[in-house]
């Protein structure tokens, strides 16, 4: 069983361009929370800075982690490797910190499959619409048009694992985002009453896949 005095998981997931890693960044700013900063082999965003945003990999550092058992998680996406490695992870929580994640849905399930003596809470993000979506990705730094349509493509797969989170949540504006899954994550610690309309969101989810 959990201890009062550990550290609890909260994952946050969502198709790519949703909102997760703003969403995580702002939850970090609160005490006691810190980021889980994942490996991978993508190469850097612009602004992304080395072992803060992520630690920076080629294949054949990441394919040793893995040999290693090192990960708690990991996946390949849009052909690069993400994971979460065990260590910094399980200090946090022993110390009582508690630990975002920001990962797909892949790493969201193999970090549950776990069974972690450890309290876990988990977040589905998703946008107002296909067109809001549509027009974050093209906004971000990519060249061109053809990678937005890329993840839009996989936003339809990607959606259809919502049902496996604690909550799904409607980035359709985010100090509202946030603060909704800031109430959410203190109603689930303190045993609280919980603000969450289960199918006001399996309608949103009908509308962004038909």
């Amino acid at each position: 069983m959990p201890s009062e005095k550990d550290g609890v998981m909260i994952i946050l997931s969502s198709p790519s361009g949703a909102g997760k890693t703003t969403l995580v960044n702002l939850l970090s700013k609160k005490d006691n929370y810190v980021i889980s900063v994942s490996h991978t082999t993508r190469n850097p965003r612009p602004g992304e800075i080395n072992h803060k945003d992520y630690y920076f990999v080629n294949d054949n550092e990441f394919q040793r982690l893995i040999k290693n058992e090192e990960f708690l998680e990991y996946a390949k996406v849009f052909n690069n490797y993400y994971g979460t490695t065990r260590t910094p992870v399980i200090d946090n929580l022993n110390k009582g910190k508690n630990v975002l994640f920001d990962i797909d849905w892949q790493g969201a399930d193999q970090l549950k499959n776990k069974k972690l003596d450890f309290k876990l809470i988990s977040f589905f993000i998703l946008p107002p619409s296909k067109e809001v979506l549509f027009q974050r990705l093209s906004n971000r730094d990519m060249r061109d048009k053809l990678i937005a349509e890329e993840r839009m493509k996989q936003f339809g797969r990607d959606v259809l694992h919502w049902i496996n989170y604690d909550y799904v949540i409607i980035n359709d504006e985010i100090e509202k985002c946030y603060n909704k899954i800031d109430n959410l994550i203190e109603a689930e610690l303190n045993d609280g009453s919980k603000d969450y309309d289960l199918n006001f969101v399996r309608n949103h989810i009908e509308k962004l896949t038909s």
